[in-house]
């Protein structure tokens, strides 16, 4: 049997040796720039950043400040909470919930298998919600779709691409939280709930699609802002690690030249962040992309964002909120209870958001069952239904 070889590991690692210092010895040089730029950006005002704004010309230029940008010392809003352990962390964070749902939706898929004559596909959405009461009230459920030939689009190259499932799994994910706003708006809780969505609002990956199939990923998104503002119910985007350069873009724009060019802002923010909770002030998001630049991406400016930093070992996290709530003076609180939330978590991610992907997931085993079960109901319907030589192969040598 093939086994990794410790000794040609280390002498290709070594024959790359250059390429390595050379990345290091870039890093550094893209770190003193980015003090550098930082230096310049910090000492101008919000009226100052809008002006060199439009005077550059830039329809997007990654990013405009809102009026946090005066509040905050060297781009940080500090978080003024600080406990002894844990404990007392934790029950800070309970109070912050207690009575106030907190919901979240994730999903997973099963690719059609090249391995079967027949294409099917399926998407499992499932969702959590914790309404924080004493004695505990909880509700965990999954949506199931399967995805037959005419849902899956026709056969490309031979194979029947994963794109379909992908993208239905997005639309339900959306479709399932508008789903639960209006419950909650149903139910009396009025602003209460707050919505988690695993990711951001901004999809720039459907820029980079084929034409036709961008379009479902765009009007998902818009639903959900929509929804948000008027159902009148706080909704926050969570990515956990965003390679993001939005507001390294700005500063680019208004304290450059020189650029920054492989800085992202996680990266821009670390070091300004320097507690558990401290964040920067929100921008409004005016990324420059594919979408944007062809006019398909107008809700951007609906999205506002800020970092925070949740662990010390990561660089910050990325939040987002429709702009709303920014603008209603509502922000600070809602970044709290995300705070509040990834406490109660595990490792710096909120626990609703956890608990949706455990309800969600679909692992190898459950692909494996769904397989057998598409087979015993093709059998049933008296439909014809191989399985590939290849397949076969495989299972008999593992």
């Amino acid at each position: 049997m093939a086994m990794l070889s410790r000794t040609k590991v280390m002498e290709a690692l070594t024959e790359k040796r250059p390429q390595f210092e050379q990345y290091q010895s870039e890093q550094r040089s893209q770190s003193d720039l980015r003090r550098q730029l930082l230096d310049c950006f910090l000492t101008m005002s919000t009226a100052d950043v809008l002006r060199r704004v439009e005077q550059s010309g830039q329809e997007w230029p990654g990013a405009l400040p809102t009026a946090e940008l005066e509040q905050a010392v060297d781009l940080c809003i500090p978080f003024t909470g600080r406990w002894s352990n844990h404990q007392e962390a934790r029950r800070w964070a309970l109070a912050v919930l207690e009575g106030r749902p907190v919901a979240a939706v994730d999903g997973s898929q099963i690719p059609p298998s090249k391995e079967l004559s027949v294409p099917v596909g399926a998407v499992q959405v499932g969702w959590y919600v914790n309404y924080h009461v004493t004695g505990g009230r909880y509700e965990k459920d999954v949506r199931f779709e399967v995805l037959a030939p005419d849902d899956l689009g026709s056969e490309e190259d031979g194979d029947f691409p994963d794109w379909q499932v992908n993208q239905r799994r997005f639309v339900l994910e959306c479709e399932q939280l508008i789903a639960l706003m209006r419950q909650f708006v149903a139910d009396g809780m009025g602003d209460a709930p707050l919505c988690l969505f695993d990711g951001s609002f901004i999809i720039s990956f459907a820029g980079q699609m084929r034409p036709g199939r961008a379009g479902k990923y765009l009007q998902a998104v818009r639903n959900l802002l929509d929804a948000s503002k008027r159902l009148a119910v706080p909704l926050v985007g969570f990515v956990d690690s965003s390679g993001s350069r939005d507001v390294v873009m700005l500063v680019n724009i208004v304290a450059g030249p020189p650029y920054m060019s492989s800085m992202t802002d996680g990266g821009l923010f670390a070091s300004l962040l320097s507690h558990w909770g401290d964040r920067t002030p929100f921008f409004v998001c005016a990324r420059n992309d594919p979408l944007s630049q062809s006019g398909n991406a107008a809700f951007y400016r609906d999205v506002a964002f800020c970092y925070v930093r949740l662990a010390a070992e990561r660089p910050p996290a990325r939040i987002e909120l429709p702009l709303w709530l920014v603008e209603s003076g509502q922000a600070p609180a809602v970044v709290e209870r995300v705070l509040a939330e990834c406490i109660v978590g595990a490792g710096g991610y909120p626990y609703a958001i956890e608990t949706a992907d455990a309800v969600a997931v679909l692992k190898q085993s459950d692909r494996e069952q769904f397989y057998a079960l598409f087979q015993q109901f093709a059998e049933q319907q008296g439909l014809p239904l191989s399985f590939s030589r290849k397949s076969l192969s495989k299972q008999i040598r593992r």
